[in-house]
């Protein structure tokens, strides 16, 4: 899901096609046959089930779409509004939402092109599916609204035609089907824990060269010490901090126990890694599951009506991430704050300024790592417990899934920008060593940073060179980390 952000070709199996060509037969004969009610097929949608729906499928496509198209406020990000086409194209394969064959070879085609749906951030509470999203996108592939290729945007209908798209053409249950599922959650708290996952790798690798350059004793590392605490991500962590630290020799004028940013970051670190690993799991399962209303099982000739597009749990998941991480971007920041004091950061100047007063280095960088930790302690407010009734208490608990993913999404973003800025504070520090880094992995990666990041000589603009640590730093760190 983590490519989906660029032309990606997906293919739909054989038995994908015989899956959905066989709950497209069922419906087809349950509609033709013996008179079953079927939510949104032949009644109204949400609280007006009660009445009968339109007289011909096409107009209950449009019954559907039109009155959810009401989205505000910026575009998703174009890799989330893929992810979720890739996310929906994945429910609707499975073969038990009854649609067509062609809605989603439509959605494989589309993933192949450079074509992405403008969808609006606001408008979904994650309850019955991210209704409102995903009407906008549904629409920009009917060439209603807007649509981008190739980051490009434009009006929709051009949009297909760049592509080399046609518009898509839906009845009642394709156009239910592709609204009435958490595709758009779903796919935002993937790409969360997928970016945290990285980060939580790079947090260690950080840590483990700070502690060199600082010549810090790896004694809070033991083996023994950890195990006793009990939890196995933690001597997991260790583990990994002792792999980047092998070789190190500490230095004499170090004190006998380091800081809690240095001295608690398996266990800290450790407990980031139970807490992502777990929303990752859970985002997991939603992405092998269906999320959809109603349900078609041929076998059991069931038709079943339910709540499987209700978003709980990548609501509690993307809480959980923001948590993490927000808890390892305030480590970030300390490492920083460690770094600018002179009574901490092993006899270095303050800020790292080779000529204090007349040179600032990174403290601009500080002020900027500070004002993002603290943007993301604001936003770590729960969502997945902020019901609020409505849609005429047809959904009267609603779990906002939508936003909590969406602000998992951007709690990791932030955390690599810091980072980006510790990373920048590495790089400098290291140049400002009276002692070079003793442990050859972490000398590997302050080598990578400096390949890209000059010294800080005179001052100057340093928001490229920290968008540049973050990437240098999740490319080397992926390839050479245990």
């Amino acid at each position: 899901m983590d490519l989906v952000g660029r032309p990606t070709e997906v293919e739909l199996s054989d038995n994908a096609i015989a899956s959905i060509k066989r709950g497209r037969d069922f419906v087809e004969d349950v509609l033709n046959g013996d008179g079953r009610p079927v939510y949104g097929a032949t009644t109204g949608f949400g609280p007006l089930v009660i009445f009968e729906g339109r007289d011909s499928t096409t107009e209950q496509c449009d019954n559907v779409l039109q009155h959810l198209t009401v989205g505000q406020g910026a575009d998703l990000p174009i890799p989330i509004a893929r992810a979720a086409m890739l996310v929906r194209a994945r429910s609707l394969a499975q073969g038990l939402s009854g649609v067509s064959v062609a809605t989603v070879d439509a959605l494989c085609r589309m993933l192949s092109t450079g074509f992405a749906p403008a969808i609006p951030t606001w408008g979904s509470v994650g309850a019955s599916g991210d209704l409102v999203p995903l009407a906008h996108a549904v629409q920009s592939l009917r060439g209603v609204g807007h649509a981008y290729v190739d980051g490009e945007r434009m009006p929709a209908r051009d949009a297909l035609g760049a592509a080399g798209l046609t518009p898509l053409q839906l009845d009642g249950r394709d156009a239910l089907a592709l609204v009435n599922g958490t595709s758009v959650t779903t796919a935002a708290a993937g790409l969360a824990a997928l970016s945290a996952q990285r980060s939580l790798k790079v947090a260690i690798a950080l840590t483990a060269v700070l502690s060199d350059l600082l010549g810090a004793t790896p004694a809070f590392l033991a083996p023994s010490l950890l195990k006793a605490f009990g939890h196995p991500d933690v001597a997991t962590t260790g583990r990994e901090l002792a792999w980047w630290l092998e070789d190190t020799t500490p230095s004499m004028d170090r004190p006998l126990q380091e800081p809690y940013s240095i001295r608690c970051t398996p266990q800290l670190l450790g407990a980031a890694r139970s807490a992502i690993g777990w929303s990752a799991q859970t985002v997991s399962q939603d992405l092998r599951g269906v999320s959809d209303n109603p349900l078609f099982f041929p076998d059991e000739d069931l038709v079943a009506h339910g709540g499987n597009f209700f978003g709980q749990p990548s609501a509690f998941a993307s809480d959980l991430l923001s948590s993490a991480v927000t808890q390892v971007g305030n480590l970030a920041e300390r490492q920083i704050d460690m770094l600018v004091d002179p009574g901490r950061n092993g006899g270095r100047p303050p800020m790292l300024a080779a000529e204090p007063g007349r040179q600032h280095a990174i403290q601009g960088l500080q002020v900027m790592s500070t004002s993002l930790v603290v943007a993301m302690r604001r936003a770590c407010t729960p969502a997945a417990m902020q019901s609020v009734p409505t849609n005429l208490h047809n959904q009267d608990v609603v779990p906002f899934g939508t936003q909590a993913a969406l602000t998992a999404y951007e709690q990791a973003r932030m955390l690599r920008l810091l980072h980006g800025a510790l990373g920048v504070a590495v790089r400098q520090a290291a140049h400002l060593d009276d002692r070079d880094s003793t442990a050859s992995r972490c000398t590997g990666l302050v080598a990578a940073l400096s390949d890209r990041i000059a010294p800080i000589a005179r001052d100057r603009p340093l928001d490229e060179d920290i968008r540049i640590a973050a990437d240098v730093l999740d490319s080397y760190v992926q390839e050479v980390s245990p």
